[in-house]
């Protein structure tokens, strides 16, 4: 397919559009990946981050992509329906733990200490993961480089008796006309029992539904990933198909 064929799929006349060279698939073992990409710049890039994301594709600083895979479509794109998000008895569960955790919202500016976060949450759970080797100017390069209206979403706990707070988890997200983009989350690997990785999902449905906005966008769901299996349980769920973005057939699979 050429530039110009891509450009007319995706509804970006003019735009410049690339694919990868294979590469080994990070969620299936023994498969290959490829992507189309575009570069975010200039004052359309907001405008275009939320058109694209809508069709399924995702940011990486200031890259868009979208997998176009031979022969496999198992990365499929999911999205979290807030206007009909409802709190289940477990959901209630989950923010009640973290009753006493306090969202500020930040430019996109990197700190030392979102960075040592993000290593030791790397160096518990994604130790020999793509990231493992990010290095402070990495970090400084995934949170800075955009182009498009990004924030940092930190969450803190407050020590009662010296008024100090403490990070325990953070969220690169982009805001969208139609609703809010989890780039990449992380949390304290210390404070695993809160579930705050959970905790951080739902905290995005209830600011998306304070903002008006219809949709939490998590990337993509991928069937026979375990890491990625997490994201079917955050039902109400929407998919990209052929068709257009449907809802995700609850018999096909377990929500909370």
């Amino acid at each position: 397919m050429s530039n110009e064929d891509f450009a007319r799929r995706f509804g970006l006349e003019g735009g410049e559009f690339y694919i990868t060279a294979p590469a080994p698939c990070p969620y299936l073992k023994g498969r290959r990946e490829r992507k189309i990409f575009s570069y975010l710049s200039g004052d359309g890039a907001s405008s275009t981050n939320a058109l694209l994301t809508r069709r399924g594709f995702r940011r990486s600083q200031n890259l868009i992509y979208l997998p176009a895979c031979e022969a496999c479509n198992a990365c499929v794109p999911v999205r979290i329906v807030a206007d009909d998000f409802h709190l289940t008895r477990s959901r209630r569960r989950a923010l009640s733990r973290n009753a006493d955790v306090i969202r500020r919202i930040r430019s996109p500016r990197a700190t030392g200490e979102q960075f040592s976060l993000l290593r030791a949450y790397l160096d518990a759970r994604h130790g020999e993961g793509g990231m493992a080797d990010m290095t402070v100017l990495d970090y400084a390069s995934m949170v800075e480089e955009t182009a498009v209206d990004t924030i940092v979403i930190e969450y803190l706990l407050k020590d009662e008796e010296t008024g100090d707070e403490r990070l325990i988890g953070a969220a690169l997200t982009d805001r969208l006309t139609d609703g809010l983009s989890m780039v990449y989350s992380f949390f304290e690997p210390e404070e695993e029992a809160r579930g705050l990785g959970r905790f951080m999902i739902l905290d995005h449905v209830s600011f998306a539904q304070e903002l008006g906005l219809p949709y939490v966008y998590l990337g993509y769901w991928v069937n026979g990933s375990d890491k990625m299996d997490y994201k079917k349980r955050f039902q109400p769920l929407e998919m990209l198909g052929p068709t257009g973005w449907t809802r995700m057939d609850r018999q096909a699979v377990a929500a909370e």
